[in-house]
């Protein structure tokens, strides 16, 4: 076999494929076309998901006849005119994208410069099939019909008209964020899916408003401001609250210098951030912009241009990752407004049971929890003349007065629901808690700030206990003696399958011991290889709070209570435990009056 050149056509082709994947790569590439021109306004239409065809109109600069032959050249650029790749201001600078496009379908350019003519350029796969005036306004139109129509192995390997729209969806979205100075409308089919009007500028209030219209004002009203500073970086955006998370990462929005990026550096940074606000499941929703100086960043890695490498990623990964710290440090125990409108929507009223109906009304859910019978303070008349459904002692118990609850943000303590829920009152409104999941958190900072000043203190277990594992799990523990004895865990092998427990974390009191080794070897068998040191004793650190705190069923005094609550308003992030579940839920007053038909 011997060695041949190529066709021109086929080179194009195969170069085609490394920048046009699908309609979306064809959809972003032209609108970073129309950003890179000073366009105000960008309009993209659809048919059949971009897959039969797509058009960008923009009213940017435009191009004169011959800059518009020139432009479908491979490697052919307005966009680097030193030569100088190490630092690129421009969303594009490879000059691939025209004749990729139009060497994999019939590509259509109409454009007219301020002042000059209009002309247009057609593109059939390859061979320049009209080149003419038209008429035009100032700007450029780029049409594309037929992608991969003549590449059959491409198209078949295109996916259903639904998932390319909402690929090219997904570009135009993160291209709008990105550009609150341009107007964008995205359309398909005759519907109109993007109307997004030009704002001022790019500040943060332009920012602010573009994320609220795309994303939606309830991740406004459910996320942090993220504004940090430091050696010529900036970090900007919003951070959503650990409790309004989401199955999937698709609603992460990093960029980087404007430009959509979807690099794993970053996105571990903000994996890291959110290490032991949540769930491992699920992930939060960010927008975060990054600002750096051109040359401290190279976007020349990847045709898609979405892989970004940095002159120092540590750096960039420690801004990151404290900027986020710091802003959701400062929310405090902020919670998603979504759970109290999600709880009220829950309540149903219900016909009262005959059984009741000479007696007061009681819910439903206190009915069938025998843990309702819990102590409440300065119970009113209503609790002290019970139907024999409850316990007499619930109705004998009077603990003593509780402090006024327009002391405190989280209210003072009333009683306790199912041996799980704390009930607390405010001046305004009634606060739920969920013990075990806020001493979860509470359990969790101490742990943290123990580690911060050095190891956890630790206390000796009175008789040593066995923990039998298997030789796996018993090889995790072993490989981890010395960390685990930073978090106040002191282990040693005892044969091939089993473990002696010396002393535990002094702040956890009472645990289950074996339950805690067992779920520690699982962690570690998820996260071991993968994590850093830091990482993994946070999230070591964080099975251990769970274990170490206050159980659900477990009945508190008044007192308990309180001081719960009280602690819960000093501690960072005890608006969530350790999986990124609520601790507490509010019920404004208004809101409960609505509910019995008083407003």
């Amino acid at each position: 076999m011997t060695i041949q050149r190529l066709p021109e056509t086929l080179i194009n082709r195969i170069a085609a494929g490394e920048v046009v994947e699908r309609p979306a790569s064809a959809a972003k590439e032209l609108v970073e076309n129309a950003l890179d021109a000073g366009a105000h306004h960008i309009r993209v239409v659809l048919r059949n998901g971009g897959i039969d065809g797509l058009e960008v109109a923009d009213d940017g600069i435009g191009m004169a006849a011959d800059q518009l032959r020139l432009a479908i050249e491979r490697h052919a650029t307005s966009k680097l005119p030193d030569g100088d790749l190490s630092a690129i201001a421009t969303m594009g600078f490879r000059g691939e994208a025209l004749p990729s496009i139009g060497s994999v379908a019939t590509l259509s350019l109409t454009s007219r410069t301020a002042g000059g003519e209009g002309w247009e350029l057609l593109v059939d796969n390859g061979r320049i099939t009209a080149d003419r005036p038209a008429s035009a306004a100032p700007g450029t139109v780029a049409r594309v019909e037929g992608l991969f129509a003549q590449v059959p192995a491409r198209r078949k390997f295109l996916k259903s008209a639904r998932s390319e729209l909402a690929a090219c969806h997904d570009h135009i979205r993160r291209l709008a964020m990105a550009n609150p100075q341009v107007g964008f409308v995205l359309e398909h089919e005759g519907r109109r899916l993007l109307n997004l009007p030009r704002l001022p500028d790019q500040s943060p209030a332009s920012s602010l408003a573009r994320l609220a219209a795309i994303i939606g004002a309830d991740f406004a009203g459910n996320a942090v401001a993220v504004d940090l500073e430091r050696d010529g970086l900036h970090l900007a955006g919003l951070a959503g609250l650990p409790t309004w998370n989401r199955g999937v990462a698709d609603h992460q929005y990093l960029f980087v210098n404007r430009r959509p990026v979807r690099d794993r550096l970053l996105v571990g940074a903000v994996r890291g951030a959110y290490q032991d606000l949540l769930a491992r499941d699920r992930h939060p929703v960010v927008a975060l912009f990054l600002q750096v100086p051109h040359d401290f960043v190279d976007v020349n890695v990847h045709p898609a241009k979405t892989e970004v490498r940095f002159q120092d990623a540590a750096m960039v990964r420690g801004m990151i990752v404290s900027g986020l710290r710091r802003a959701l440090d400062e929310a405090g125990i902020r919670a998603s407004t979504q759970v109290a409108t999600s709880a009220l929507a829950a309540f149903v009223a219900e016909p009262q049971p005959p059984a009741f109906a000479a007696g007061p009304p009681i819910s439903a859910f206190a009915r069938q929890s025998p843990g309702f019978a819990s102590p409440l303070a300065e119970p009113p008349r209503l609790f002290t003349e019970l139907p024999p459904a409850f316990p007499p002692a619930f109705a004998a118990h009077t603990p003593a007065p509780a402090p006024p609850p327009q002391q405190f943000p989280l209210g003072a303590a009333r009683g306790q629901i199912a041996a799980t829920y704390i009930v607390a009152e405010t001046e305004d409104a009634l606060i739920i808690v969920d013990q075990h999941a806020a001493h979860e958190r509470l359990t969790l900072e101490r742990m943290n700030r123990a580690l911060a000043g050095g190891a956890v203190p630790s206390q000796a277990l009175l008789a040593p206990e066995v923990v039998e594992l298997d030789e796996i799990a018993a090889g995790r523990i072993a490989a981890r003696v010395p960390e685990l004895a930073e978090l106040g865990l002191e282990v040693e092998t005892f044969g091939p399958t089993a473990i002696i427990v010396r002393a535990t974390p002094a702040m956890l009191g009472a645990c289950d011991v074996r339950g805690l080794i067992a779920d520690l070897a699982d962690d570690l068998a998820a996260f071991g290889k993968a994590l850093g040191l830091k990482e993994r004793l946070d999230a070591v650190a964080a099975t251990m709070a769970c274990h170490g705190s206050v159980r659900a069923g477990r009945h508190l005094s008044v007192t308990e209570m309180n001081a719960l609550l009280r602690e819960m308003e000093i501690t960072p992030h005890s608006g969530q435990c350790n999986h990124g579940r609520p601790t507490w839920v509010r019920l404004a007053k208004t809101d409960i009056e609505k509910l019995f038909g008083r407003r």
